[in-house]
């Protein structure tokens, strides 16, 4: 069953304008927060390439411009941790390791405020159905980027382990699908457009399938 979805924002009313105020909210912020910041980008149309893959960063860079720190946030990728939890504590300990380094960068105010915001993701039906490993990789280059991201991404968070859909699916069919679930395992779905990781998922498949 391959299904669609969307990632809607929702306002939580909490805005910042200072790094200790970024920090302080940070430790109690919904993991929803963490998510939509680090994830919610894919799925927003973009007409040129963003400068910083998550929003903290982008923020710490453009609206309290601070270089050091931002390129910092920049390089933290969340599929290399095992929950939003954990996510959660290397930014804090970013962010309280800077403000070690200077007292004074978690008093200056920012030019523009950032406001935490949450996701909800809504998940559709697509009716459409695949029977065989073979089916899945004729289907994978006209899914939408969209479902790509709820069954390769968003699929991370149902999955203690931190599996998507299609390795899950594919360990059904036995041994000879295991390399092919390596392959997918090895795939970081952070830095780069849903597109290009579309066509990844598209030379995987064919790649294996093909041997």
């Amino acid at each position: 069953m391959l299904k669609d979805c969307a990632l809607i924002a929702i306002a939580t009313g909490r805005k910042v304008m200072t790094l200790k105020e970024l920090g302080d909210g940070l430790l109690s912020i919904t993991p929803a927060s963490i998510y939509y910041h680090f994830w919610g980008g894919l799925l927003q149309p973009r007409f040129e390439e963003r400068e910083y893959n998550n929003d903290f960063a982008a923020w710490v860079r453009h609206g309290l411009h601070d270089g050091v720190l931002a390129e910092r946030l920049a390089v933290v990728d969340p599929t290399e941790f095992a929950d939003l939890e954990a996510l959660r504590q290397e930014l804090v300990e970013l962010i309280e390791e800077r403000l070690e380094e200077s007292e004074f960068v978690g008093w200056v105010r920012g030019t523009q405020q950032f406001e935490f915001i949450r996701s909800q993701i809504v998940v559709f039906d697509t009716h459409q159905r695949v029977e065989q490993p073979e089916e899945l990789a004729e289907w994978m280059p006209h899914l939408s980027t969209s479902s790509i991201f709820y069954h390769f991404i968003d699929a991370r968070r149902r999955f203690p382990a931190g599996g998507e859909d299609f390795s899950v699916w594919l360990q059904g069919f036995g041994e000879d699908y295991q390399g092919l679930c390596k392959e997918l395992a090895a795939i970081d779905p952070y830095f780069g457009s849903l597109a290009e990781l579309r066509h990844q998922l598209v030379l995987t498949f064919k790649g294996y399938l093909e041997q």
